[in-house]
């Protein structure tokens, strides 16, 4: 495990980054965090170290309003710049991996939102671990409109219990986009934990993820 830091920009300052290189990896994925939670939460420990044993780097990053200590996220432009700044660094350190990019909840979102502007450089495809499509109990489709406009392959991995992505919302924006695919995990909500009565544990959970996205990657970065 590497620890980077990287510029965002003058006024955002640096952030921290985790970079992990397993032996034989064939791909990097740039992994950004969800709203609540930085780059060392659990379930991104949890998923990274399983991506490993699978060959698939991860580079972890932090957003500037957590690198800061703060609770409210950054606006808008600076999450995506982030992100645009995340992936060129991953691309300076994985020295030639093919790069995925995404992440958990608003880290997948602020990546998708990037790559719909322009192009993110050196991606083959985009992973979202729980897209939010829409606050709680507001189910709405605005936030998914510009998916339309990424441009890349993307997979969608979504809980049936998911309370910010009704799937029956969410598949008549995905379903029409060439390359794009939705991974259902029955019985999750959005962090994947499902319930007892599911007959499988949250760790069951978490391998069949990677074992889908690390599958995945395969298919798209050839």
């Amino acid at each position: 495990m590497k620890e980077i830091r990287f510029t965002v920009g003058e006024r955002s300052g640096d952030v921290s980054a985790l970079f992990d290189r397993p032996r034989g990896a064939t791909a990097c994925y740039v992994l950004a965090h969800g709203a609540g939670a930085g780059m060392r939460h659990a379930f991104m420990e949890s998923i990274a170290a399983r991506l490993a044993a699978r060959k698939v780097a991860t580079f972890r990053y932090q957003f500037p309003y957590v690198e800061a200590g703060r609770r409210a996220p950054s606006p808008a432009p600076v999450l995506q710049k982030t992100v645009r700044r995340a992936v060129e660094e991953a691309g300076r350190v994985a020295q030639g991996l093919p790069l995925l990019a995404g992440g958990k909840s608003m880290g997948g979102r602020m990546t998708s939102l990037a790559a719909a502007k322009e192009t993110l450089p050196g991606v083959r495809g985009l992973v979202f671990l729980g897209f939010p499509l829409h606050a709680p109990a507001k189910p709405g489709r605005e936030r998914g409109e510009h998916l339309a406009h990424v441009g890349r392959p993307m997979l969608f991995v979504q809980g049936t219990r998911d309370k910010l992505a009704d799937l029956s919302l969410l598949r008549p924006l995905v379903d029409p986009i060439p390359g794009a695919e939705i991974h259902v995990i029955d019985d999750g909500d959005h962090s994947f934990h499902v319930p007892k009565r599911s007959g499988r544990t949250d760790e069951e959970v978490l391998d069949e993820i990677a074992d889908r996205v690390a599958g995945w990657a395969r298919t798209v970065t050839g």
